[in-house]
């Protein structure tokens, strides 16, 4: 097998594809033959060592990967070998083959594109945990999705209008913003040029939204909960802004808002059934055209530290992914 390799927690430039023997399964595991693999902020984060979680040096990074099942352990009843499955394991997918606990490895629905199959679990699993378990976010609330062009960004705009919500898309260009409108956005407006305050108090009547789904944090984290709707919801996804915001904690209370912490990869550890039925719920709006992600640009093996770089630089729309 082929796999990108990290020795060193450093840049991902440092990464270098080599050829390691072909992994066996045992007891309650399987063996993926990787047709695409999703490339997500994360995999970048632990390359550098600034992850929370970081792994015995070296490994392979890469979380999310779908492809064909080529090999199956004892004891392992859902799945067999020729079979299309996504798994999502933390790490090892940026390589030709993985092994993965089966658990953690789902059948995919006959029809659904691999590529797009590769983009869901993290980037998509975290959306739906956000907005269905977290927010509990209703048919006619207003949504504000902040990086509304990026990978979880514009998962959420699909998943915000398939739940029924307003949705308004904030993001740093106008193309990204255009981008958003094509897959559902109401409403939109770029924060880099306009007031943010002062648009979603134009936006909302000045009643401000209901769900605030931030992945950016850094600046924009603030006057976005300072215009958040009394009793809203405001979920922390991440920090893809660069600094991790420190918020007045008299906010929350004058708002009568909460402050909602997602931790999919946690969530789904310890809930699984619930992150099945998700996923389950997900699929469905995928194969029939409710919900079509964006896979904008895909990377051989050899180019996936590109594909990372490119990622911590917010050069990219939607969601890429490794082809090995």
């Amino acid at each position: 097998m082929r796999a990108l390799i990290c020795q060193t927690f450093d840049q991902p430039e440092t990464l270098t594809v080599q050829t390691q023997p072909d992994p066996t399964p045992s007891a309650n595991e399987v063996v993926l033959e990787v047709k695409a693999a999703g490339v997500n902020y994360p995999d970048a984060l632990m390359v550098m060592g600034q992850y929370q979680i970081k792994p015995p040096l070296p490994f392979v990074p890469g979380a999310e990967a779908a492809g064909i099942i080529s090999a199956v352990g004892e004891g392992v009843k859902h799945l067999k070998v020729g079979q299309r499955a996504v798994a999502f394991t933390g790490l090892g997918a940026f390589a030709s083959h993985l092994k993965a606990d089966a658990v953690t490895v789902m059948p995919l629905p006959d029809g659904m594109d691999f590529e797009v199959a590769a983009t869901l679990p993290l980037a998509y699993g975290t959306t739906m945990h956000a907005l269905v378990d977290r927010a509990q976010l209703k048919e006619g609330e207003t949504l504000l999705v902040l990086g509304a062009a990026g990978g979880v960004g514009l998962a959420a705009v699909m998943i915000g209008k398939a739940l029924g919500a307003r949705v308004i898309a904030a993001a740093g260009s106008d193309e990204k913003l255009q981008l958003a409108r094509e897959h559902g956005a109401d409403e939109g407006f770029n924060y880099a040029t306009e007031d943010l305050r002062e648009r979603l108090k134009a936006l909302t009547g000045g009643k401000g939204p209901d769900v605030i789904f931030d992945p950016v944090g850094d600046k924009f984290a603030e006057p976005a909960f300072r215009s958040i709707g009394w009793g809203g919801r405001y979920l922390v996804i991440g920090f893809a802004g660069g600094e991790i915001p420190r918020l007045p904690l008299n906010l929350p209370l004058l708002k009568g808002a909460s402050l909602v912490g997602v931790f999919w990869g946690e969530f789904a550890r310890r809930d699984p059934a619930a992150n099945a039925r998700n996923l389950a719920r997900l699929s469905g709006w995928v194969m029939d055209g409710t919900v079509k992600p964006l896979v904008s640009q895909r990377y051989s093996l050899e180019d996936g530290p590109q594909a990372m770089r490119d990622l911590l630089e917010r050069r990219v729309t939607g969601k890429v992914v490794i082809t090995p």
